[in-house]
């Protein structure tokens, strides 16, 4: 998003901040209520005085910060009605499914509509008796005639236990100030009888107060705990960086709902960002500080130091990169790095993550189709994006936090392997100077540019890139894992194997419940998702149980007899068990104390 960010506060009503004024009179403004919230709705009144165009074209968001796919926000806000100043009703025509023009004004327009929402997670709204979670794309009216002013924002909160989280600046009057558009688009809020706790961080340049706001059904002792856990996530990623981004007001603010009515979800934002999950504190155990792990990281890479092709944000459309491997990616990479060196993770659960997503991305046909930037493309599609129609995403398509994941790893093991006293870290901290902290914006060009100074081998770098972002191999991670002493090896060398498939039972029948994967012998067999397994051998297939019995029967290289139904027809064929070619990756007992000390190096946090 485009960073023409004036300065901007937290306030929240637990703690004691001074509220500050704008010195530009907001000509913009907006008064939310929620009366309705049992049966999830607001009512919005949006004010636009000094209007300068005969008719005000007013947008409704279809893309939203941090997100990289279209959304239709529109579709959930009506009962629009438009007024001037006097309170005169004024023509209201829809232009196109996402605007609206407003006619015969006296200078002032006031719209006001209903806002339904019931989706609580990092794009959406929700409304209800217990808070009001709202994202301002999905929430909010504008015109862009007004897009570098000022606006304000007022709540009237339904319950006097209510209280206001956002990253927007508070003034004395009790009323909210975003600088302008931008960042009013990219400031969540969340009303609630929330919890809260704060922490101070500082570095050689500042100092700032951390926020910890929860809303969730859990215990103040479980709170306590997932505050020192995030405290040590910040202050890690510190290191990594060697100073915090300069927050503005020099406050940011972590926006929790753990409850059971939620969606899963974290998304970033420039001072502020959003965590949701339906599981509580005491359920999910390390899942939710490894998003809010991943989500800080983001203060730093992508919130400032930031792709060329994702500036500026377009409201209307969705932004394309090429570079969310590295934005998304890597920073997939240090929210679990990250976790490994705070403690959070021991060894053996680190590894089996780490080798989660190489598995995914070295077993998956989509390196056939794209490269890492490849799949960075695809993001309008699948960032939360929504179509009807069937996609072949098993064999097409590798996620982008997942590959980048994996390029993370493979560059960081390289210069630690290759480049004595150098690491991902010192150029993730190299590329803060050179763009984050200066305000510049960076091309893939960029990327490896950076990657030939620190080395000081533009033949290196080079290589890297076309191989492995721009290219569609993978370097080779047995000898890069063996020079930390881990070895890589084949999980289940001895298990027979048709293929990765999810399988689920349907009227005591077993259906295959996913797109089989190019080159295995279930997809050679023509089996697909929809088919029902029918008889493997001798064994009939009427439950997941059956099929798992069927398959310890036989051995690589056996060849048995396939019977399943496609769309209404029987079909027999013969299929041969291949390896199960999935990895595990270990401890290796003879690794030397060279090995051991750059593990040490990699895995463990640094004084």
């Amino acid at each position: 998003m485009r960073l023409f960010f004036a300065l901007s506060c937290v306030f929240l009503c637990s703690f004691s901040l001074l509220a500050a004024e704008t010195s530009v009179k907001p000509t913009v403004s907006y008064h939310l209520s929620f009366a309705n919230a049992a049966h999830h709705e607001a009512v919005i009144q949006a004010r636009f005085d000094d209007v300068r165009s005969a008719n005000l074209l007013l947008n409704m968001s279809s893309a939203s910060p941090g997100r990289y796919a279209l959304h239709a926000f529109a579709k959930n806000i009506y009962d629009l009605k438009a007024t001037d100043s006097a309170g005169n009703v004024l023509p209201l025509r829809r232009v196109s499914p996402s605007q609206w023009s407003v006619g015969q004004h006296d200078g002032t327009v006031i719209v006001t509509y209903r806002l339904y929402g019931d989706r609580a997670d990092g794009t959406y709204n929700q409304i209800d008796r217990s808070h009001a979670h709202l994202n301002m794309p999905a929430t909010l009216l504008f015109a862009h005639d007004y897009e570098f002013l000022p606006s304000s924002l007022r709540f009237d909160l339904p319950d006097p236990h209510w209280k206001i989280a956002t990253q927007l600046q508070l003034q004395s009057d009790g009323s909210y100030i975003a600088p302008d558009l931008q960042y009013l688009m990219d400031s969540p809020v969340e009303l609630s009888a929330f919890s809260s706790r704060s922490w101070k961080v500082s570095d050689h340049q500042s100092e700032a107060t951390i926020h910890l706001v929860m809303h969730h059904e859990g215990t103040e002792q479980q709170l306590d705990v997932f505050t020192e856990k995030a405290k040590a996530v910040v202050a890690e990623q510190q290191k990594i960086f060697g100073e915090y981004p300069k927050f503005d007001y020099g406050q940011y603010v972590f926006i929790a709902d753990y409850l059971p009515y939620v969606s899963g979800d974290g998304m970033e934002h420039r001072n502020s960002t959003i965590l949701t999950d339906e599981r509580s504190l005491s359920e999910a155990n390390y899942e939710q500080i490894e998003t809010l792990s991943h989500e800080f990281f983001h203060a730093w890479n992508v919130e400032r130091l930031r792709p060329a092709d994702l500036v500026p944000f377009d409201f209307k459309r969705a932004n394309m990169s090429r570079n969310l491997w590295f934005a998304e990616g890597v920073t997939n990479y240090y929210g679990k790095l990250i976790l490994s060196r705070t403690g959070h993770f021991d060894l053996a659960t680190y590894l089996e993550k780490t080798v989660a997503a190489l598995n995914r991305v070295q077993l998956s046909p989509g390196r056939l189709f794209f490269a890492a930037t490849g799949m960075s493309e695809q993001a309008p599609f699948v960032d939360a994006a929504v179509s009807v129609d069937p996609t072949n995403y098993a064999n097409s398509y590798i996620s982008y936090y997942t590959y980048g994941e994996v390029l993370g790893l493979a560059l960081d093991l390289t210069l630690r392997t290759e480049f004595a006293g150098l690491s991902l870290d010192l150029l993730m901290r190299k590329l803060w100077q050179d763009f984050g902290k200066t305000g510049r914006f960076y091309t893939e060009q960029d990327l490896q540019q950076a990657l030939a100074v620190l080395t000081a081998n533009p033949e290196f770098a080079k290589n890297f890139f076309s191989r492995y972002v721009d290219g569609q191999q993978l370097p080779d991670f047995n000898t890069l894992f063996a020079a930390m002493g881990l070895k890589l090896a084949p999980a289940q060398p001895k298990q027979a194997f048709l293929t990765a498939v999810s399988l689920f039972e349907q009227d005591k029948q077993l259906k295959v419940g996913s797109n089989t994967l190019l080159g295995t012998p279930l997809y050679q067999a023509g089996v697909d998702k929809g088919d029902l397994l029918l008889k493997l051998g001798r064994y009939k297939l009427s439950s997941k149980a059956q099929w798992d019995k069927a398959m310890s029967y036989y051995k690589v290289g056996d060849t048995a007899e396939l019977s399943f139904s496609s769309r209404g027809k029987n079909y027999r064929t013969q299929v041969t068990f291949t390896a199960d070619p999935s990895w595990a990756l270990t401890e290796n007992e003879d690794a030397t104390t060279e090995q051991l000390a750059k593990r040490a190096l990699w895995l463990k946090a640094q004084d």
